[in-house]
């Protein structure tokens, strides 16, 4: 059985829960939940078990806090004995606008803060890493207020169908690889969105 490592990056706190900064954590909470499986607290975060066609998938929330992210990281490829190209990351994205998906197998941080601790903590940044477009309608100045800020009741409602991709996207990467995966994730949703159920294993 194949094994991957997929960190959905985020803040521990109820009063991070709904917040752009979140978006990681919500995605595997929409995994788990199609699942009908539940996060455990482990040492450095949440960790559930899911399985699709063979491959089993740890999915991790982190309770480092997003700048410390690559601890958590760290110590859970180490624990499972994975190698890099078995880690997939989660995060938002203030560059792209709020839905659009990007699939990249390596790369820069982007000016996050989580996938820049993540690059320096495994002093590397060849891994697999799906960012969500978040927008960025933010004044001069207003950048850790709109992040940490609460998801509008429409947006919220998005989130399902994001859900849905990534979830794909991942799926898509341990079956039939990372390329078509990456073709999959970045390519534009169809008008009608993708449906919920798409997200059970």
């Amino acid at each position: 059985m194949a094994d991957y490592l997929v960190v959905g990056l985020g803040n521990i706190g109820a009063e991070y829960a709904s917040t752009r900064h979140n978006m990681g954590f919500m995605i595997l909470d929409a995994w788990a939940q199609a699942s009908n499986v539940v996060f455990s607290v482990e040492r450095y975060g949440s960790v559930a078990q899911v399985s699709f066609k063979g491959r089993h998938f740890t999915l991790l929330k982190p309770s480092t806090y997003m700048n410390l992210s690559g601890n958590a990281v760290r110590y859970w490829l180490q624990k499972l004995n994975l190698p890099l190209e078995s880690l997939i990351v989660i995060s938002d994205d203030l560059n792209l606008p709020f839905g659009t998906l990007r699939m990249r197998l390596s790369g820069s941080d982007g000016g996050h803060n989580g996938l820049e601790n993540i690059i320096w903590t495994l002093e590397s940044e060849n891994w697999a890493r799906i960012r969500v477009g978040i927008g960025n309608g933010f004044s001069r100045g207003g950048q850790v207020d709109y992040v940490l800020g609460a998801l509008s009741q429409e947006e919220m409602e998005q989130i399902p169908a994001i859900a849905a991709r990534v979830i794909q996207g991942v799926k898509d990467f341990s079956t039939i690889g990372p390329q078509r995966a990456m073709n999959y994730v970045n390519a534009k949703p169809k008008p009608t969105g993708e449906s919920p159920e798409n997200i059970e294993s």
